[in-house]
């Protein structure tokens, strides 16, 4: 027999091997798809995490993406009561007169802020561009500076617009990781009017265009969000798709034609689908814990969340998930909405993946003297016992 124990040591010894190479890998996931443009990005909507990138941060033309801004910041004076849907916007020479894509707006024209809208995302109109602009702020340059400063409050690090379509002009820009952003405010909060992003087409003036985006009618999961072309920019499309809950939204930037562009989301979007999935873990404003208050007119206070919490791993591996909650030890009176008592804390087989802030859900005001003077004396007596 001893013949063979060499034999049965080198078996063993592989077999650990491959049993602690498997246990290190059995989360990895294969890279991203090689992608044909300029710049890309892969990102899940919910969580923010990058499933694939290159070039995220270099600085380009964004053409027509540019309109997504546009949109926004005219979604914003709605939502501040500023504008209508129903208002009438009069059109310029300077927006009648705009060349590229054409809502093919007349001059002196009275339009809808709503027809604008839908010209903008669907017919992808320059010169619905410019009335809208012109409506909301007189001139294009005003509106140009709503654009930047909405740019700013978002997070949106290397963008800078100056004008309301995207034509090329100096000193106008943005990123690949600056558009996801920008998507990512822009369905979060006005969710009512997303859906005219996944409309095919719209009549306007008699003429009926076709929304430029070939996946809306190639995958039923995606709707939306925006084409963009020119020469310098290339062929540029920001896309979102949703599958079973999980929304992804891809950038691709300076592709060589409308087919490409399209192409290489897909390839994204897929890739993204395939090898990762998005958990809701809890839900925004519902109470985590019941936490010990001190002092306070209860002797409870909830606990929870700002907002719903994701987590976006690998697919498979959601028995490796583990949530802990970290609660601040001594809670005392008064207590206001939304301050901040302790983290939530997410693992993926050890390696932190998500945290969060534990806050108050209710204001809590101080006891009555007696309250007050009772749990002083208890206080004093736990610390004792510490």
């Amino acid at each position: 027999m001893t013949p063979f124990k060499p034999i049965l040591l080198f078996v063993f010894l592989s077999t650990l091997t491959f049993l602690a190479y498997a246990e290190t890998t059995e989360t990895l996931t294969p890279a991203a798809p090689t992608i044909a443009a300029t710049a890309y990005l892969l990102q899940d909507f919910h969580t923010g995490k990058v499933l694939g990138e290159n070039n995220a941060d270099t600085k380009l033309a964004p053409a027509s993406l540019t309109k997504i801004m546009t949109v926004y910041v005219a979604l914003k004076e709605i939502s501040k009561g500023h504008l209508k849907l129903t208002d009438l916007a009069t059109v310029s020479q300077k927006a009648r007169d705009a060349s590229g894509s054409r809502m093919f707006l007349e001059l002196k024209q009275q339009v809808k802020i709503e027809d604008l809208l839908k010209g903008i995302i669907i017919q992808s109109g320059n010169d619905a561009s410019i009335t809208l602009a012109e409506h909301i702020a007189t001139q294009e340059s005003t509106f140009a500076d709503m654009m930047n400063q909405q740019a700013t409050r978002l997070g949106m690090k290397n963008t800078h617009f100056t004008n309301s379509d995207g034509l090329p002009v100096e000193n106008h820009y943005t990123t690949a990781r600056d558009l996801a952003i920008l998507t990512t405010a822009l369905i979060k909060e006005f969710p009512e009017y997303y859906p005219w992003f996944s409309q095919q087409e719209f009549t306007f003036n008699k003429v009926k265009q076709r929304n430029r985006n070939l996946l809306l009618s190639r995958d039923e999961s995606v709707d939306g969000v925006k084409t963009g072309h020119t020469d310098d920019a290339g062929y540029c499309l920001v896309a979102s798709s949703l599958r079973e809950g999980m929304r992804l939204i891809s950038v691709v930037m300076g592709a060589k034609s409308d087919k490409a562009r399209a192409n290489e989301n897909q390839k994204l979007l897929n890739y993204g689908f395939r090898f990762f999935e998005s958990h809701r873990l809890y839900e925004g404003k519902k109470s985590l814990k019941e936490a010990r208050l001190w002092k306070g007119a209860d002797n409870t206070v909830s606990l929870g969340l700002t907002e719903d919490l994701y987590a976006t791993i690998p697919r498979r591996h959601y028995e490796d998930l583990k949530a802990t909650l970290v609660v601040d030890k001594r809670i005392t009176a008064p207590v206001k909405e939304g301050d901040k008592y302790g983290m939530v804390n997410v693992t993926l087989k050890g390696e932190p993946i998500a945290q969060k802030d534990l806050i108050a859900l209710k204001s809590v005001e101080k006891g009555n003297i007696f309250q007050r003077a009772y749990d002083n004396i208890m206080m004093l007596m736990e610390k004792s016992d510490d």
